[in-house]
């Protein structure tokens, strides 16, 4: 017997749903406890998870810091740039 593996398909109720995150970028600028901090005042972090962000975006080159309406991350995206940090904001790639 053969099985037959399908994917589901996605409807547009569920990328309409899809949520928007907020991605903070690398720069060679802001000092990383400064970043830390903003993360603290913005987010209401923890000092440890502030850091882990941090050191994320320092490795990595980037750290997804918040999720949710495409509205709420606009906002986050103009807080973090009127602290100096460079952020976007872009649909959620995992449903």
């Amino acid at each position: 017997m053969v099985k037959t593996i399908t994917t589901p398909e996605l409807n547009i109720d569920q990328l309409l749903d899809k949520p928007w995150v907020t991605i903070v970028w690398d720069d060679p600028v802001n000092l990383m406890s400064y970043v830390t901090h903003v993360f603290i005042k913005l987010f209401g972090f923890s000092k440890e998870k502030a850091h882990e962000l941090m050191m994320q975006v320092h490795k990595q080159g980037r750290a997804v810091v918040s999720s949710g309406s495409r509205e709420e991350m606009e906002r986050d995206v103009q807080s973090l740039h009127e602290h100096g940090l460079w952020a976007t904001l872009q649909r959620d790639d995992k449903i």
